[in-house]
């Protein structure tokens, strides 16, 4: 049970604030630097109750609900029943024409079609694609040698696939890469620069293994020249590049991460966060390479900063990095003074901290500032709470 912090405000259940941390910050299930995609063509073809070829067979218009929907003919069905010359209504993005793949999903008798235009490369890459059941190392060997595929759909698809693998198979397949290949994409300007941080990251599994020496300083070489080059404001894929240089150096990677300055004052908010996000892929993924009280100093050095105060915080106490108590308390008149986020976020980690020095700091600031504390801890309960 609770324990009492005084004055009858309840102690917030250690194991309640560490669930909302956890909610706060879950780890993403695929890559966790190749952003937000999609499903992938194997996966649509294997779900799908019919998959077919067809081919246009009118304009494009939106159906009663909004959806944009075009009408197909089929011409060939790969797997399910489809009538030949038949003509269906599957959901576009866009306007298509010519050849497309169509995905017949729900009951096989009335699915419901979606469609994706399509190229004979097109068509012959997805129809051979392994199977969705099959081991996912032995998957990824075989999307490895269409990365950068000269058809930007097949490039874009083995990359879909990379962003929903977990690390693991990326690791255990890293020898269906070329090597020389990762090190030219790195400096290559044409890139997508979520692709250059899958490929940051994939480098660093490949140098980690490397036998050849020369070709280890070769994508060591490459991950630290796309480091340092100049990138946009967003700069998309830094934490990739980040995460790679984690994986390949170890616990050294963190020295020169400090050696790149992204803990100083003048550092981009940006470039912390991408940090972050580097140092919990660590924490998850990283265990045996880079040890625990290096990932929760660094973490704790970035509390600081306003621009990632509030999720540091987060970091810490799913971490349960406690040392940090007397550091966190003192952010609720700095940097919280005026940011609702980092109120709650120090709030929840004095909540779930079990030592006696953050229940004196939760009585020192309920009788200081009771009203923004509680309004803290009220909105600490739920990740989703608008503080």
């Amino acid at each position: 049970m609770a324990r009492a912090l005084g004055r009858g405000m309840p102690r917030l259940p250690t194991a309640l604030i560490l669930g909302v941390v956890a909610a706060w910050t879950s780890p993403a299930v695929g890559c966790p630097f190749c952003g937000a995609v999609g499903e992938s063509l194997a996966m649509r073809r294997d779900a799908a109750a019919v998959f077919a070829v067809g081919e246009s067979a009118g304009p494009a218009t939106p159906d009663p609900d909004g959806r944009l929907c075009q009408p197909f003919r089929i011409d060939q069905t790969i797997r399910g029943t489809a009538t030949a010359g038949g003509t269906v209504r599957a959901r576009v993005d866009g306007p298509l024409e010519g050849t497309a793949l169509l995905f017949g999903t729900g009951m096989a008798a009335t699915p419901e079609w979606s469609a994706v235009a399509a190229n004979e490369a097109l068509l012959g890459y997805v129809i051979a694609a392994p199977p969705t059941a099959a081991a996912a190392p032995e998957r990824l060997r075989w999307f490895a040698r269409r990365l950068e595929h000269p058809e930007p759909a097949i490039a874009a698809d083995a990359f879909t696939e990379y962003g929903l693998a977990p690390f693991d198979a990326v690791r255990e397949s890293a020898d269906a890469f070329d090597p020389a290949a990762l090190a030219a994409w790195l400096d290559e300007p044409g890139i997508d620069e979520r692709r250059r941080g899958f490929y940051g990251l994939a480098a660093g599994v490949v140098a980690a293994r490397q036998a050849d020496p020369a070709m280890r300083r070769r994508l060591l070489a490459a991950l630290h020249a796309a480091l340092d080059a100049p990138r946009n404001d967003f700069r998309a894929g830094f934490d990739g590049l980040l995460a790679g240089l984690l994986v390949a150096e170890g616990a050294s990677g963190l020295d020169r991460i400090a050696d790149r300055g992204l803990f100083r004052p003048d550092a981009s908010a940006l470039d912390q966060r991408h940090l972050l996000a580097a140092l919990r892929f660590a924490t998850e993924s990283l265990t045996t390479t880079v040890p625990r009280d290096r990932i929760v100093a660094a973490t704790a050095r970035l509390i600081h900063f306003p621009g990632v105060a509030a999720d540091a915080v987060v970091d810490l106490a799913r971490l349960q990095a406690w040392e940090s108590v007397g550091e966190v308390a003192d952010l609720w008149t700095t940097v919280g003074r005026d940011d609702p986020l980092v109120r709650r976020a120090v709030a929840g980690y004095l909540a779930a901290c079990p030592l006696p020095e953050a229940r004196r700091r939760l009585d020192a600031l309920r009788a200081a500032d009771p009203v923004r504390l509680e309004a803290a801890l009220e909105s600490a309960r739920s990740p989703f709470a608008r503080p």
